[in-house]
């Protein structure tokens, strides 16, 4: 059976790098945001738009790339996502105002959705056994792209030298994008040989197979246009749109959550009507757990990463420099942790992997509410390493599960769990801006509480496995022969 899936390390490799470089090109701004006000005159609340801007359209994209990685295959996807990105990218590099400088932020921010692609292209190349681990590694290498910017790209903006050192630096993300892009597009397949790509039988919404997974899906599609509303609010309160401008956001929206919804019902009506086949059931229940886990896993990483050396710094008297090693030292965990939770899915079971690893979230976070200024900084960041490493190996559990809920699907069922990361992002960051870190913490603490008690209601995904593998053992000797 290992041989069907001759090549897979290969693409492995060739999928990580491209979500890697989607990540360097998507955090290019981090590292220049001193430099960025400096030079634009930025004010304080700006600075903050920026960054709202940098993410905010990840969370529409991710659902949207989904359907597209479903429908016209991930190598053709993620080849162009890089390809059509990397304007945005020189746009941004060669900006001369502040709102040249949103704008290409805002196109930039889809970039971020290059994620999901990888999780169908990197499901569609490992036994269903070895999933877990693959989509780990891709996870954990790819988001070190991240880091990988912040760490390079000032140095390579010194090496440039001068005044637009930063503009060198960043345009230079943009061409390996561009080049890495046509790579890519002629280096990979969507499947090994023999085997099918399977496509939803409509586009344009998830194919569900219950009235009520129906239900289920138009309430769960609410949160990601609620959380586009919000951040138009804030827009609107920082006075970078006008009142105007924010209504006919608002309006906007409104039309199309109702096209969604009516897009979900008549995608689904005739299939449901006729009656699912048992064979093509799967329950609807298992990506509305899969959302708030990941909501709860990435939604907490990238909320603390944010906060994370101003919070050391302050309670602990650092340097910057102190307090930035420290922080960054929970984005470094991917690289062993998330590999480690799609290990662990794989040889302990989906299941209860994500019950033990939501159980040590609850409990990392409930400790970190607790650092104070009288602790011993030493003990602080290991009760801190500690937690990342449940945040990551959470993350790579999830992922684990989600190629297994339906094949055919599976760019959809990724796109929303992994928009609904995003949306935990900017939940718990708003609670930042309300409380004292401690309480933000324990917020979260609670949050993975919550998604606990919801694990045990997953569903081992046995069926689906076994019956997935055993298709595209058929598939590719009928294609042998």
């Amino acid at each position: 059976m290992e041989n069907a899936y001759k090549g897979n390390v290969k693409v492995l490799g060739f999928t990580t790098l491209a979500f890697f470089i989607s990540f360097v090109v998507w955090f290019n701004m981090a590292p220049f945001m001193t430099t960025l006000k400096s030079t634009f005159d930025l004010t304080n609340d700006e600075v903050a738009l920026l960054a709202v801007a940098n993410v905010t359209l990840t969370i529409p994209a991710r659902v949207v790339i989904g359907m597209l990685v479903d429908r016209f295959g991930p190598r053709n996807v993620y080849s162009w996502l890089l390809i059509i990105l990397s304007i945005p990218c020189f746009t941004f590099a060669l900006s001369t105002s502040f709102t040249q400088l949103m704008i290409s932020r805002m196109f930039l921010a889809m970039i971020g959705a290059g994620f999901v692609v990888g999780i169908r292209l990197v499901a569609e190349w490992f036994p269903p056994n070895r999933v877990g681990v693959a989509e780990g590694i891709y996870g954990g290498w790819g988001n070190f792209g991240s880091a990988a910017a912040s760490m390079t790209l000032p140095t390579l903006a010194i090496i440039f030298g001068g005044e637009d050192g930063w503009r060198y630096a960043t345009a230079l993300t943009g061409v390996i994008a561009l080049v890495y892009g046509f790579i890519f597009m002629r280096s990979v397949n969507d499947t090994p040989e023999g085997v099918t790509y399977k496509r939803p039988k409509k586009s344009g919404a998830l194919e569900v197979t219950s009235y009520k997974d129906m239900v289920g899906l138009m309430l769960m599609s609410l949160p990601v246009f609620g959380i586009l509303a919000f951040q138009t609010y804030r827009l609107d309160h920082l006075e970078f749109i006008t009142s105007t401008t924010a209504t006919i956001i608002y309006i906007s929206l409104i039309i199309l959550f109702i096209y969604n919804i009516s897009k979900i019902f008549n995608v689904n009506k005739d299939h449901l009507k006729k009656g699912v086949p048992e064979k093509d059931k799967y329950s609807f229940k298992q990506v509305a757990i899969l959302n708030f886990a990941y909501f709860c896993t990435f939604g907490s990483e990238l909320a603390v990463i944010s906060m994370l050396p101003q919070f050391f710094e302050q309670t602990f008297s650092l340097g910057v420099a102190q307090a930035g090693l420290i922080a960054g030292s929970f984005a470094f965990m991917n690289l062993m942790s998330r590999p480690s939770g799609g290990w662990f899915s794989d040889m302990f079971g989906r299941r209860k992997t994500l019950i033990i690893l939501t159980a040590g979230l609850a409990v990392g976070y409930m400790g970190m509410s607790q650092i104070g200024s009288t602790w011993p900084v030493w003990l602080a960041v290991i009760l801190t390493m500690s937690c990342s490493f449940f945040v990551q190996a959470g993350e790579g559990a999830v992922y684990a599960m989600v190629p297994l809920v339906k094949k055919r699907v599976t760019g959809q069922v990724s796109g929303m769990v992994g928009a609904y990361g995003n949306v935990g992002s900017v939940i718990f960051l708003t609670v930042l801006s309300f409380v004292s870190p401690s309480i933000f913490f324990l917020v979260i603490g609670l949050s993975a509480v919550v998604c606990f008690a919801c694990t045990f209601f997953l569903e081992e995904p046995l069926k689906e496995t076994e019956a997935q593998a055993a298709e595209e053992k058929e598939q590719q000797k009928a294609a042998a022969l």
